[in-house]
């Protein structure tokens, strides 16, 4: 595979789960050196070892994103280690309940909300002073077709993957003058331990019946459309919203 990243260092944040694991993977295989944020300490682990076997030298930071001393905290590591940031893969996120609206319960929404709209925008907040000092870079948020239509009884994960849809335009246009590309890849249900939590409760018949392609998508690729547009190759692609939905919103 091309080494379209060599000599870069790329952030991934929610790098324990199945789309940050991938996507870090990905990133190795073309010569990046990676440093992964998660909580989840036995799974972020599991993921250094799959950056390491794709011959990438990576970092492992346990750290909440909702937290700025958090974010600083990685973000510090990643310079300290690696000598700066190049790339950003703002990707932890969270489902939340699969609840109707009026029996959402509150301290859950303000735990989505946190996580997948202020993490999002605490770490573009400490991010963009460091790809700047780079003299520019590339951030891919992860929306989700959720954040482009309705979806019943994900209130606030639909809610908050709007924002970010909305927060990625506004920063491409306030960034674009610091050579700083910001995009947002939106995925339909991908074959990860969060698309698990869907078919728990929902029957996977009729979600893959709302996408032409009839199934769900990999990690892979995810993982191939964050590259791109990562690379020099999207050189010319700031403030898009991508979808990778097997034709769900065509």
């Amino acid at each position: 595979m091309d080494a379209r990243f060599s000599g870069k260092v790329v952030v991934v944040t929610g790098g324990a789960g199945g789309i940050g694991r991938t996507t870090a993977v990905r990133f190795a295989s073309e010569g990046a050196r990676v440093v992964l944020v998660d909580l989840a300490a036995p799974a972020l682990a599991l993921s250094v070892g799959a950056v390491e076997r794709a011959g990438g030298e990576v970092l492992a930071v346990e750290a909440d994103v909702t937290k700025l001393a958090h974010v600083e905290r990685y973000a510090t590591a990643a310079v300290k280690t690696f000598g700066g940031i190049d790339i950003f893969f703002n990707n932890a996120g969270v489902l939340g309940a699969l609840k109707p609206l009026v029996d959402y319960p509150e301290e859950v929404f303000d735990r989505v909300i946190a996580v997948n709209l202020k993490g999002v925008w605490l770490g573009m907040k400490v991010v963009t002073p460091l790809l700047r000092a780079r003299g520019g870079g590339a951030i891919v948020n992860t929306a989700s077709i959720a954040g482009l239509r309705g979806s019943p009884n994900i209130i606030a994960y639909t809610a908050s993957k709007h924002a970010v849809v909305g927060m990625t335009r506004s920063a491409a246009l306030e960034l674009a003058r610091h050579g700083i590309r910001v995009n947002a890849v939106c995925p339909a249900p991908i074959e990860t331990p969060m698309a698990q939590l869907l078919d728990s409760q929902m029957r996977r018949e009729r979600l893959t019946a709302t996408i032409p392609m009839r199934r769900y998508g990999s990690p892979e690729e995810v993982a191939a459309l964050v590259a791109f547009l990562a690379s020099s190759d999207a050189a010319y692609v700031t403030g898009a919203i991508y979808t990778v939905d097997g034709g769900a919103m065509a």
